[in-house]
């Protein structure tokens, strides 16, 4: 008996990644929300091949037109096809998620550890300043910015970018106030390696963690600051396509033409749900509790 169990081949235990991977992969609802956003976002990038319709050509003849085997969703006040700006919608969505998220990690990550690593006054002054930034509603913080950047679509990333901020601030400098204290970093210090060099090699991989988690969940949210500045008019200029822009030209039309606020409120719905069914199966992979 001891020499079969001696010729099984032994398996290497899994990595952390490889191991958060496996379970990421098992948890069906992240699977679904993972493959359905991916499925929007190849419409998006694919709209051109997806319909012969143009977004924003006017049509008046067919202004809005009912939903029916021409036109699928229908049509607006102008007479253009629906499901095309919403397709079309898509990638101005999904462009505001990722840029806006992007520059909330870039700042709230340098200035969480900066703040978490050297403490002090810097901790202080950075911790203050995230305490003025909350003390705003994060739509009013963005409207503030876009009024003085002016109102288009770079402005609105901006705005909803750096509304986002302190949550990534408060989330690294969480993490790098533990991390800190470990030996790795402490033996790093007493090999003469300089404080930046510290922060990037050696804490900065150590927090990705919960900021990766938070990027998935953090974009959800940041289409839907992107959706509510457009439905204010201070978003992507028309007549481009853009979901929030759609509901806001659809609320005139609501009792004779239901369908032009309806679809493009769904579209941001299932794209809201389906990040953040992958967020949060990607968090329970990610956490080691729950690690069988």
């Amino acid at each position: 008996m001891s020499v079969l169990q001696a010729s099984e081949p032994v398996r290497p235990p899994r990595s952390l990644w490889r191991d958060a991977l496996h379970r990421l992969f098992q948890n069906k609802g992240a699977a679904a929300g993972g493959i359905v956003f991916l499925l929007i976002v190849g419409a998006a990038v694919a709209a051109p091949r997806l319909t012969p319709h143009d977004p924003i050509r006017l049509n008046v003849s067919e202004s809005l037109d009912p939903p029916g085997a021409r036109h699928w969703l229908g049509t607006d006040q102008f007479g253009r096809d629906i499901l095309t700006r919403i397709i079309y919608g898509a990638r101005v969505s999904t462009a505001m998620g990722f840029v806006a998220v992007t520059i909330s990690v870039a700042g709230g990550s340098v200035l969480g550890l900066l703040s978490g690593y050297y403490r002090g006054t810097v901790d202080m002054t950075i911790m203050r300043l995230v305490d003025v930034m909350l003390a705003f509603p994060g739509i009013l913080l963005a409207l503030v910015i876009i009024a003085v950047l002016g109102p288009n679509l770079s402005s609105a990333m901006i705005a909803v970018g750096v509304s986002g901020m302190p949550v990534f601030i408060r989330v690294v400098r969480s993490a790098v106030l533990s991390v800190r204290e470990f030996q790795y970093v402490e033996a790093a210090r007493v090999a003469g390696c300089g404080d930046l060099r510290i922060i990037f090699r050696h804490v900065l991989p150590n927090v990705l963690s919960p900021v990766i988690v938070l990027v998935t969940l953090g974009i959800p949210g940041a289409i839907i600051y992107g959706a509510a500045l457009s439905f204010l008019g201070l978003g992507i200029r028309p007549p481009t396509p853009d979901w929030g822009a759609m509901l806001s030209d659809g609320r005139a039309f609501m009792g004779t033409a239901w369908w032009l606020s309806t679809f493009p409120g769904l579209a941001i719905v299932v794209m809201v749900m389906a990040i953040n069914l992958f967020g949060d199966g990607l968090r329970d992979a990610l956490d080691p509790r729950l690690k069988l």
